[in-house]
């Protein structure tokens, strides 16, 4: 039998699974399925002593990505159980000054939303985007808030919104915000696209 080449296989694994390591910070089954290709390489080694430092070096793979991402597994889930409750939402109206829970205004919806969970952020957008840390344009990830200008907002924040998908490959992004045709779901594209100006973490860690 040909004796297992562990350096092949390292180099495999980073060539081959980094992608789908990386990609699991913004999407909750990437690394479900990062796991389980893993266990498929793992599985391939021929010995006990291969397999256990093949699955060693995969665990500090993960971990370094998961280092990076700087989110831990209690703050994934809870940010998976804010967008479910954002979800929940869905169709109320806007209505201008509103707070919640049977209508919203844009930040009146992200601060319900925040509030559920225990976090108390402003009720204004502009003063959301002074709250946080800044985050990059290729850095957002589920919970992140983005704003955006309005019609009447001038080049000051007038908008903001929830993030519940991103792919920070193109700078492309969903949301769940509370527009003028309440609360629904829009990727920054066309209108939102010209007039994004930042996102902002409120969970970091």
């Amino acid at each position: 039998m040909k004796k297992l080449n562990f350096k092949a296989i390292t180099l495999s694994l980073a060539l081959g699974l980094l992608a789908p390591v990386a990609a699991f910070a913004q999407n909750p089954t990437a690394h479900t399925r990062a796991h389980q290709q893993h266990k498929h390489h793992i599985a391939k080694a021929t010995t006990a002593s291969d397999r256990a430092r093949l699955a060693g070096a995969i665990e500090e793979e993960i971990s370094s990505h998961e280092r990076i991402s700087g989110l831990s597994a209690e703050s994934s889930m809870m940010l998976d159980d804010l967008l479910k409750e954002a979800h929940t939402h869905l169709g109320k109206r806007y209505v201008w000054g509103s707070k919640g829970p049977n209508t919203f205004d844009c930040s009146g919806f992200s601060s319900y939303v925040y509030k559920q969970f225990g976090y108390k952020i402003s009720p204004a957008s502009r003063v959301q985007y002074t709250e946080g840390v800044p985050v990059g344009l290729n850095e957002l990830r589920k919970g992140d808030l983005v704003f955006f200008t309005s019609r009447s907002s001038g080049r000051n924040v007038g908008h903001v919104g929830i993030v519940i998908s991103a792919d920070n490959a193109t700078g492309k992004f969903k949301f769940i915000h509370a527009s003028v045709k309440g609360v629904r779901i829009n990727e920054n594209e066309g209108y939102y696209k010209a007039r994004y100006v930042g996102a902002r973490r409120i969970i970091t860690k």
